[in-house]
């Protein structure tokens, strides 16, 4: 026995098991220069790492005076969006062996992401995670995006988890916030390393202050066994 009976892994998408943020950037900077914002930088998109698209373009459209609707920016960042993910989003080796290593041992997973239920699909067929991640919630299935614990609990719900059996991995400060309030434990994974510091991270279980260069899968999957023997 691996000592992972009972327990579930639940998945944030986005900078945590595949490197999207760099299409989420483009689609962004396109959407937004067309509306007359020429000069949005990776550092303004960074301030938007964590949280669902439609809250990013309801955010543009009151911080930039935007006069389109919310429902057309949305609709035009997802397009671009989609036309990016389809043929250019990257799987996180250490990510995908940490999956791998999870299916081998029959765990119950999940992707609970803030992005649309199209893109989510996209992003597991594209990369091939869709043959081990089949349960998936997105923001838009749910009342509240992220810090809310909606779309975690949502994501237990479907795979018949108790919270409290549940761990989430995630990059962003507002999935940390949203797995603790789910009574959930978290392995943070931070996207942007200089935000290690974040008060929401001071609630996971295992921080990988380092992000993605310092994560592995056989770290991961020893914390998970030795926080499922403490349970």
């Amino acid at each position: 026995m691996s000592g992972l009976s009972g327990m579930s892994v639940v998945f944030d998408l986005d900078g945590t098991l595949v490197d999207s943020e760099p299409n989420y950037f483009e689609a962004g900077r396109q959407v937004l220069a067309e509306h007359g914002v020429p000069d949005f930088t990776w550092a303004d998109h960074e301030r938007y790492v964590g949280i669902s698209t439609l809250e990013t373009v309801t955010l543009w459209k009151r911080e930039y005076g935007l006069r389109v609707s919310v429902e057309e920016l949305l609709a035009a960042k997802n397009r671009r969006y989609l036309e990016l993910a389809r043929t250019a989003t990257r799987a996180y080796p250490e990510m995908r062996k940490f999956v791998e290593l999870l299916a081998t041992e029959a765990v119950p997973m999940a992707v609970a992401s803030g992005s649309s239920s199209e893109a989510i699909t996209a992003i597991l067929a594209g990369t091939g995670l869709d043959g081990q991640l089949r349960t998936v919630v997105s923001a838009d299935e749910v009342a509240h995006g992220k810090p809310a614990p909606d779309v975690f609990l949502e994501a237990a719900a479907r795979l018949g988890a108790d919270p409290a059996d549940c761990v989430v991995v995630e990059d962003a400060a507002p999935g940390a916030a949203a797995a603790h309030a789910a009574g959930m434990r978290c392995i943070a994974v931070p996207y942007v390393a200089a935000q290690a510091d974040a008060p929401e991270f001071a609630t996971a279980g295992l921080l990988v202050r380092g992000g993605q260069a310092e994560f592995t899968a056989r770290a991961a999957y020893d914390w998970l066994v030795r926080a499922a023997n403490s349970a």
